[in-house]
């Protein structure tokens, strides 16, 4: 009996990614990394299935569920610090005045920027609005499924809500965030220049502390919001990339 509390929560755990991975499907938003709430799902009922056998239980050495709980419990503990850390620039907004804003790329389709890509450049236009001496370098190269360079279709973007063609410099050979921050410190000087990055809530922690990291010496983050329900699927998708960007030195 002292396996069922267990048992009976990694179940209902499985359950919930299952369903939030189903239900991710049918809306249709994001990449293939959705997938992954499938795996942990039935990773989760497995478990729950092992805490039911209590013979099984019993027959754990305890020195094996000693190390397994040992992993668990350093996995929970540095989730929920690097979550901490993201969170800690969910919210982030930049002062005037700024020289530079970098708007981060992302997924365009073949109807247009993608939600996430819209509500980065919808803030980003924004900022210049009330910012008129700035300019804006739009970062992103082009993917295999996509039609144009993401800054390409980022320049029309922003031209379409009113900011002149001339303030847009384009960056279009970028494939990730390292990449966006590398090459778009190339139009301006990183240790002279106000930069406002602008990027989602979720991905703007990753952002400025890479740009910290490759010399930007006067940087801020300006937080567009991200799609209603897709919280969980970003903050873990993010807690991946943070853990990659720290192991091969970006961070």
């Amino acid at each position: 009996m002292r396996y069922v509390i267990p048992s009976r929560i990694f179940a209902v755990l499985g359950i919930a990614g299952i369903l939030y991975c189903g239900g991710i499907a049918l809306v249709g938003f994001g990449t293939w990394f959705f997938l992954i709430w499938g795996g942990i799902g039935v990773f989760f009922l497995l478990l729950s299935l092992i805490f039911h056998n209590e013979k099984l239980m019993t027959a754990i050495p305890g020195w094996i569920k000693g190390i397994c709980m040992g992993i668990f419990c350093a996995a929970v503990l540095l989730f929920f610090c690097v979550e901490g850390l993201i969170l800690s620039q969910y919210h982030a907004q930049a002062a005037p005045g700024a020289d530079y804003v970098v708007v981060l790329g992302a997924r365009w389709k073949s109807t247009g920027p993608s939600e996430v890509l819209r509500r980065r450049l919808v803030q980003a236009a924004d900022y210049l609005a009330g910012n008129p001496d700035a300019k804006v370098i739009v970062s992103g190269g082009q993917g295999e499924n996509e039609i144009m360079t993401e800054a390409a279709g980022m320049r029309d973007y922003l031209v379409k809500m009113g900011i002149e063609e001339s303030r847009i410099l384009v960056e279009d050979q970028s494939s990730n965030t390292y990449e966006n921050l590398v090459f778009s410190g190339q139009f301006l000087d990183i240790q002279r220049d106000s930069v406002v990055i602008v990027t989602n809530n979720f991905h703007m922690f990753r952002a400025l502390s890479i740009a910290q990291k490759q010399g930007y010496a006067h940087v801020e983050g300006l937080a567009a919001d991200s799609v209603f329900g897709m919280a969980p699927n970003n903050l873990l998708r993010e807690f991946l990339g943070v853990l990659k960007d720290f192991w091969v030195g970006n961070l």
